[in-house]
């Protein structure tokens, strides 16, 4: 063996010492993709990027939708109005990442009560350019109308129709409610 081909072992040697500390310390958990399903809904988590999108195959109330922790954005498209809704997401409402990711690691969904749920408005402004709420969105998004909603105040959802509200149920951590009408449809 040369001159070179020494130099290259004592460099990787070198290097494998220097960067074992630094994979010693990265938190695997954090580049973490799950998947699972609970009754009609398909969940994909993707704790590096601080995503859970759903899919619920329901024929009364299908519809998709993302949760979107790192930017706080609630995003879910309306298959029956064929509308997307976009919503700042209240996170201390909403359970956290963590808990979903340990509610399908153990697939113990059926522990969390769905006691509470929120009440969201649709507003009349259209969302004009998906593409600066992330790529999913946008994907999930594209075809369709998309609005802004606003979480209603407690004791506010009183004074709206209930007629007019989708219901729908996140995993079974809580009831959303989106209602009023969607302009031009």
């Amino acid at each position: 063996m040369g001159n070179v081909g020494q130099q290259m072992i004592v460099f990787s040697m070198v290097m494998i010492f220097l960067l074992t500390p630094s994979f010693a310390l990265m938190n695997t958990t954090d580049s973490r993709v799950l998947d699972g399903s609970i009754g009609t809904q398909i969940i994909h988590v993707n704790a590096f990027r601080g995503m859970v999108s759903i899919r619920d195959n329901n024929v009364l109330s299908e519809w998709d939708g993302i949760v979107d922790y790192k930017n706080a954005l609630l995003a879910i498209k309306l298959f029956s109005k064929m509308a997307c809704v976009l919503a700042k997401m209240d996170q201390a409402a909403f359970p956290t990442l963590e808990d979903i990711i340990r509610a399908l690691d153990q697939q113990v969904l059926k522990q969390y009560s769905s006691t509470h749920g929120l009440t969201y408005t649709v507003l009349p402004s259209r969302v004009k350019n998906l593409a600066q709420y992330g790529m999913p969105i946008k994907d999930m998004c594209r075809a369709v109308p998309t609005y802004f909603v606003q979480q209603q105040k407690e004791g506010m959802a009183l004074a709206i129709d209930p007629d007019s509200c989708f219901k729908i149920q996140l995993l079974s951590f809580m009831g959303l409610a989106i209602c009023g009408e969607i302009p031009g449809l």
